[in-house]
């Protein structure tokens, strides 16, 4: 395991690309289900089709008055976050649902025969349909609506801009109104005064029988002209507070909690409290970022959320102090006219007492006349400049464009959605490839094997799809059988028959027919070889070779039958076999170990080379009892199939029996799987049809200057 941790903590971009090279099938199948996935759903998702307006929204900086100076307006981001929210607020949307009957069409695109309610729609345009957007350092808002039906989307685009652009409208004149409302009042009133006044004067006029003195003529007496610079006064004085009243009173009306979103407006521009508004702006900011990957218990959180409250309990606090302020600037004002009224009053008084008896009264109520009268053409200026200013267009929002419907769906995006399965399907694959690999626990290469396994390899056997088929002309097909063949003599006693058995630790590795092609490669050698298939549970070589099955080996152990009626004789040059048998219920078992060895010494004085088939030596006992018997036992190890530790396992049941071990064979090695393989598999395809053909596809082969077509592997 040492060894193999060190090979993992020690891998290079080099051995990255081989594990692409060696999973590419199970990436490639990865990618194209994800793909696949990917554009499967796509097809079954609805259509949903953009529509796009822009408006250009910008800072009102006051009143607009058509006798003022006007101030060009500056970017604010705030701003434009409170349009964002106005924008998607019920104050718009309701006003669009009932507008465009939105209930009944957002129901029937969901299925439902009931219509929906104005939450229910409300909270779908939100979550599914709208989208306000706005580019940095600009002033334009793009209003997108997605919808399945792009007409709809269209008018509900346009909708939308076209509410807000009426509510954003109103709100600037909103002041305005209700001022010109006022002013209109109190212009009523004061004519109704004048028109008393008036009456009064007649009646002293004909009271004191004055009718020829002229009403204009004006008087040089200094208490006179006193009276009147406080009439002037009070008159001043009256507008003032009429003014603060009506502030006082409309900032009063509004709720405490609708007070917030006028401090961009024309209602309060102190600049404390808009400054305090940004802090408060940007505390919510911190809190709404920290919130989206805190916890709730996370003290910068926690933190931004007591800060944020400190700055609502300020900026409330100085919204109360500013309508404290007006109250008490209204209450000012009501106190100076009463006072001044009180002086006038007491002065007329002093002057009815010490002026002339008869034309006091009647100059007075003159007087008062005239005071109403040019009270009454001072509102009537000031109603008209109001009624002007009112008429001078609002700027300050612009409707740039007016949404189409779409002709194409915006989403789903199938390109997008093909890159974005291409990119994370690609992930996905080399992923699993990665951990399939992490957790592979095989051997991974041949210094791997020989390092743990003590033991050294004889052979590397190249996967082959047909491996049961017989080798074809193709020398390159044979080699590694020779190879294996050369490095089985080098490892057994040279001029010595010899018996060897080749197992594997599971089932399904290929060892039958490897030991199948290995025994005609060594009869075409010119040796005289016995192949004997000793796996009597699941007999293999006498479908390899095609011949019958019994008798066999275990006829031979049971003494069914005698050696010369179990041998078939030539199934290849220098080559005879014998089958397993077919007698049921038997295993080779202590019972035969002495008839193995017995026959094994009577088969040496006829053949080279006598090879047991053996199975697997996990789990059953046969192969144990062949080990004992033979002069030495090859592991044959499929490429990938089994844990490491399952084949040490192996190792040690045959290390236990006292059996020597040859080496191992190495099956199934794909070509080019990296590592020291690829010297293997390789270099074989040197020898293969072609010639110069077979030496460009061979990566790192050398030829051998004296043409040998044997290549020694391990000694």
């Amino acid at each position: 395991m040492a060894s193999s941790a060190a090979s993992k903590d020690s891998a290079s971009l080099a051995d990255f690309m081989q594990l692409l090279r060696l999973r590419k099938a199970l990436i490639a199948l990865i990618l194209a289900l994800v793909v696949a996935t990917t554009l499967g759903v796509t097809a079954f998702l609805p259509n949903w089709y953009l529509a796009t307006t822009k408006v250009r929204v910008e800072k009102p900086e006051g009143e607009v008055k058509l006798f003022q100076a006007q101030v060009s307006s500056y970017y604010d981001p705030y701003f434009l976050q409170d349009q964002f929210k106005i924008m998607q607020s019920e104050k718009i949307l309701y006003p669009v649902i009932e507008n465009l009957g939105l209930n009944a069409k957002l129901a029937a695109s969901l299925g439902s025969t009931a219509p929906l309610t104005n939450a229910l729609s409300f909270r779908y345009l939100l979550d599914k349909m709208l989208r306000i957007e706005s580019q940095r350092s600009s002033s334009l808002i793009e209003i997108n609506v997605y919808a399945q039906d792009a007409a709809l989307g269209a008018a509900i685009a346009n909708e939308i801009a076209k509410v807000y652009s009426e509510d954003r409208i109103y709100l600037a004149t909103s002041e305005q109104r209700e001022g010109m409302a006022q002013l209109k009042k109190e212009l009523t009133a004061q004519e109704d005064a004048v028109t008393r006044q008036r009456d009064v004067v007649e009646k002293l006029r004909k009271d004191l029988n004055i009718s020829g003195v002229d009403l204009n003529a004006r008087y040089s007496d200094m208490e006179i002209e006193t009276l009147r610079q406080m009439q002037n006064s009070l008159i001043a004085l009256s507008v003032d507070a009429i003014g603060r009243k009506t502030r006082y009173e409309r900032f009063k009306a509004i709720p405490p909690a609708d007070r917030l979103a006028l401090v961009n407006s024309e209602l309060i521009q102190d600049p404390n409290i808009q400054n305090l508004l940004q802090a408060y702006l940007v505390a919510d900011q911190t809190v709404t970022k920290l919130k989206a990957r805190l916890g709730e218990a996370h003290p910068d959180l926690v933190s931004a959320i007591e800060n944020r409250a400190k700055v609502r309990e300020q900026l409330d606090a100085m919204l109360h102090g500013y309508e404290t302020s007006l109250e008490n600037t209204y209450k000012e004002a009501d106190a100076r006219v009463a006072e001044l009224k009180s002086q006038l009053s007491q002065a007329k008084v002093d002057q009815i007492l010490s002026a002339r008896d008869r034309m006091r009264p009647f100059e007075e109520a003159a007087q008062k006349l005239d005071d109403e009268t040019r009270l009454s053409t001072t509102l009537k200026l000031t109603l008209r400049q109001r009624e002007i200013d009112f008429q001078v267009p609002k700027r300050t929002i612009e409707i740039l464009n007016t949404a189409e419907a779409a002709r194409r769906p915006s989403k789903p995006n199938w390109t997008l959605n093909f890159f974005f399965s291409l990119f994370f399907g690609s992930i996905l694959g080399v992923g699993v490839a990665v951990l399939l690999e992490y957790f592979d626990m095989s051997f991974r290469n041949v210094a791997d094997v020989e390092t743990r396994l003590k033991l050294p390899v004889l052979g590397v056997i190249p996967f082959n799809r047909d491996a049961g088929r017989e080798l074809g002309d193709d020398p390159a097909e044979a080699e590694p059988y020779r190879v294996l063949h050369t490095n089985l003599n080098l490892a057994l006693t040279p001029g010595k028959a010899a018996s060897f058995v080749i197992f594997s630790a599971g089932p399904g590795e290929g060892k039958s027919t490897t030991l199948h092609h290995l025994a005609r490669i060594m009869a075409a050698a010119g040796e005289r070889v016995l192949l004997i298939d000793s796996d009597v549970r699941r007999p293999t070589q006498h479908r390899l070779a095609g011949c019958p099955r019994e008798p066999g080996l275990s006829d031979l152990l049971l003494g069914k039958q005698k050696l010369d009626a179990v041998v078939q004789r030539g199934i290849a040059p220098n080559l005879d076999f014998i089958p397993s048998g077919a007698t049921p219920g038997f295993a080779i078992s202590l019972l035969y170990v002495n008839r193995l060895r017995e026959l094994i010494t009577e088969l040496r004085g006829s053949y080279d080379r006598i090879i047991f088939d053996s199975p697997p030596i996990i789990g059953v006992s046969d192969s144990s009892v062949l080990a004992s018997c033979v002069d030495g036992a090859v592991l044959l190890i499929q490429h990938r199939r089994n844990p490491a530790s399952m084949v040490i396992r192996a190792q040690q049941i045959i290390e236990g029996l006292k059996a020597p071990l040859l080496g191992v064979v190495l099956n199934q090695v794909p070509t080019g799987s990296g590592d020291d393989y690829g010297y293997y598999t390789n270099n074989y395809s040197y020898y293969g049809e072609g010639g110069k053909k077979s030496r460009k596809a061979a990566k790192g082969g050398t030829a051998s200057p004296d043409g040998d077509d044997k290549l020694v592997l391990k000694e």
